[in-house]
């Protein structure tokens, strides 16, 4: 295994999250993310969304007439999963965030 300084650690956060140095892109497509930090949050993002439309299918079937206790529990499990999902990206957010600010302060 390969022994990282951590002035190389970061130096990389510090290109990639206060120059948006496009030569750091690692999507692998043009128009994406140009930071480390933007991909991350395009990840939670999507993510998100998709727990946010399976909540909103369940909800439209219990709508629909469908309330039967089988529905509902997994309404409320999916409920339960988007809180759970929304409290890890806005606590991995501030948590990157403070380092980030951190490091620029640093710099």
């Amino acid at each position: 295994m390969t022994n990282i300084s951590v002035d190389t650690i970061g130096d990389f956060i510090g290109r990639a999250s206060m120059h948006n140095d496009s030569s750091l892109n690692r999507t692998g497509r043009s128009g994406g993310s140009s930071s480390w930090y933007e991909a991350m949050s395009r990840a939670w993002g999507q993510t998100l969304d998709a727990q946010a439309t399976r909540i909103t299918e369940l909800s439209d079937v219990i709508g629909q007439g469908g309330d039967q206790p089988s529905n509902v529990v997994a309404l409320t499990a999916e409920s339960l999963r988007m809180q759970f999902l929304s409290n890890n990206a806005s606590t991995s957010q501030n948590s990157v965030g403070q380092a980030l600010e951190t490091l620029g302060r640093k710099q």
